[in-house]
């Protein structure tokens, strides 16, 4: 069998993705920057039986999609199409999203600083023997790297901020740390966006615990019962302290008037009497008053531990 024509394979491509899209409802759009073939070979292996790893051109996913979305009625599947952007894959999965991600996340592999690459995270060089001859010190010169020579190699004295993040990589740079053999970059596939049933979120949703959770709806919960009770609006969180301060109105204008009812009755009662406070308060001074006792007998004892210094009696006399 013969190759397949550019024409035979976008028309495979095209029947594979919308086969994908029609068996997958979770999908993880990530971005391969830097990412080998080999790499990306091994994540296939890792992922293999529950998820599929399929990259391509952004204009053929997007018109695939397309496509798809207006022969089947699906329109949840177009929300996939403005997260085609720059250098990214579709990862197809019926696993738990987490677990995927998690999955993913082990396959980043060291990479050398390459001239022109722009940093993605700070490279500190850090202090110690080099094992480079004294020849090398220039390369330590020209970058302002404090060294010494400690039995016949380059010491560095201090650790340095070689690149700060964002930065791009120049060529004395790298070729210090090719020289040093550190790798400092690691490049893997990176979860940007994650798609579900047509909906679309961060992938920092994934790491919320039920604790977070229930924290998070705590707070909405009290934001809607403020909002509510601000504009006099019943709802079911705002509902309680709604009945609450009613029976405040309604118990104030009972005790400032002779209109009563059975909750306001007792509470009327010790504003008459006074004395009934009193009954309140005295199991409860009575539950304090052995405690009280117990600390003044302690104070009154410990004069007598001190009594041998008051004498003027020290230990050795």
């Amino acid at each position: 069998m013969g190759k397949l024509s550019k024409a035979e394979k976008k028309i495979n491509y095209d029947a594979k993705l919308c086969r994908l899209l029609d068996d997958y409802a979770q999908v993880l759009i990530v971005a391969a920057d830097n990412v080998g073939s080999n790499q990306l070979q091994n994540i296939r292996q890792g992922l293999r039986g529950h998820s599929i790893v399929l990259m391509g051109k952004n204009t053929m996913m997007k018109r695939s999609i397309k496509i798809h979305a207006e022969k089947t009625g699906n329109n949840a599947i177009l929300n996939l199409v403005p997260l085609l952007v720059g250098n990214v894959g579709l990862i197809f999965t019926k696993g738990d999203l987490k677990e995927v991600k998690e999955e993913v996340a082990k396959y980043k592999v060291g990479a050398p600083a390459r001239v022109g690459l722009v940093a993605p995270v700070d490279v500190v060089v850090p202090p110690g023997n080099t094992g480079l001859d004294p020849s090398q010190t220039s390369f330590f010169q020209v970058l302002n790297i404090p060294t010494k020579i400690n039995k016949g190699t380059v010491e560095i004295i201090t650790p340095v901020e070689l690149i700060k993040k964002g930065d791009k990589v120049g060529s004395s740079e790298s070729a210090l740390l090719a020289k040093l053999g550190i790798r400092p970059f690691s490049y893997g596939l990176v979860v940007q966006m994650v798609y579900e049933n047509g909906s679309v979120f961060s992938p920092e949703v994934l790491d919320l615990t039920e604790d977070d959770l229930v924290l998070k709806f705590a707070s909405n919960v009290s934001n809607v019962a403020a909002l509510a009770l601000a504009i006099s609006y019943p709802t079911i969180a705002a509902a309680p302290h709604m009945f609450l301060n009613a029976y405040k109105n309604v118990l104030a204008v009972a005790v400032a008037t002779e209109y009563s009812f059975p909750q306001a009755d007792k509470v009327k009662e010790y504003l008459k009497d006074p004395t009934k406070f009193a009954a309140l308060a005295a199991p409860v001074a009575a539950t304090g008053a052995p405690a009280a006792a117990a600390k003044v007998e302690a104070k009154k004892e410990e004069p007598s531990e001190e009594s041998d210094e008051d004498m003027g009696l020290g230990l050795f006399d």
